[in-house]
């Protein structure tokens, strides 16, 4: 057994919890958790990625019943929550909350639920990231290859000083081209491994002045001087938001 897998078998049993929040909220394209992805729904398609990261138990939080009766139908776990919360993080806490009352597990993955395609290891690396005592917040980026994506301000770039080849100290987020000069620059990709008290802090800050102009939460916990560290890994998961993104990644779940 690697390392790794050392970690991740230690995490599983004891203290972590992957929750994807989901909702019925996409104008670009109706009932997106739902939409059929190689014999399943999209939402199922995510828990399956979730479960086979094997990390630890993995709930689907929503304020949806056609979403909860959708992940139970095929043998998964969901989670009812109010339909009042302004974002997936404070979704999630709610949760979390719910879920674990006595407080036994230490870390939480938010993993969104529009991401069918997110390597499982992908997953384990961001929760792998809280093996170090002094980071509060995990995350994931990949460097950008394609030309377009370094103006694109639907690109959020990770900005961060390099910590070792695959690891950032984030010092910034942005839908800028930065930074500037020579180098390479990345794409963040939107999960957050939490440690427990950081979630509790983060969703009883109220907005900053950052996160409202870049329309960007996770400036919400840099304002505040929490430490947010990212891993690098190889690709960003294709995010599910149009006909088109639905299309492909049947494509890619089917190999056709």
């Amino acid at each position: 057994m690697t390392a790794a897998n050392d970690l991740s078998v230690q995490m599983a049993s004891t203290s972590t919890l992957i929750l994807i929040p989901a909702r019925m909220a996409s104008t670009r394209l109706p009932g997106k958790p739902l939409a059929d992805i190689a014999g399943l729904p999209m939402i199922v398609q995510v828990l399956r990625r979730a479960e086979e990261a094997n990390i630890g138990r993995a709930v689907v939080a929503t304020d949806t019943t056609e979403i909860a009766d959708a992940v139970t139908a095929h043998g998964g776990e969901a989670m009812m929550t109010r339909a009042d919360h302004p974002s997936g993080s404070d979704r999630i806490f709610e949760a979390l909350q719910r879920l674990d009352p006595d407080g036994k597990v230490d870390v939480i993955v938010n993993l969104q639920g529009d991401l069918p395609t997110i390597p499982p290891a992908d997953i384990r690396a961001v929760a792998e990231r809280l093996a170090d005592p002094a980071v509060d917040i995990a995350t994931l980026a990949a460097e950008i290859r394609v030309h377009e994506e370094h103006t694109n301000p639907s690109v959020v770039k990770a900005i961060g000083s390099p910590l070792a080849k695959d690891r950032l100290r984030a010092l910034y987020f942005t839908r800028a081209t930065a930074p500037s000069g020579d180098g390479p620059r990345y794409h963040h990709i939107g999960i957050y491994a939490y440690r427990r008290a950081a979630l509790a802090k983060f969703v009883s800050l109220p907005p900053s002045v950052l996160e409202q102009r870049e329309r960007l939460e996770q400036l919400r916990a840099i304002e505040a001087g929490m430490r947010i560290d990212v891993t690098i890994v190889d690709s960003v998961p294709l995010g599910v938001d149009t006909p088109h993104d639905l299309e492909m990644a049947r494509r890619m779940l089917t190999g056709s």
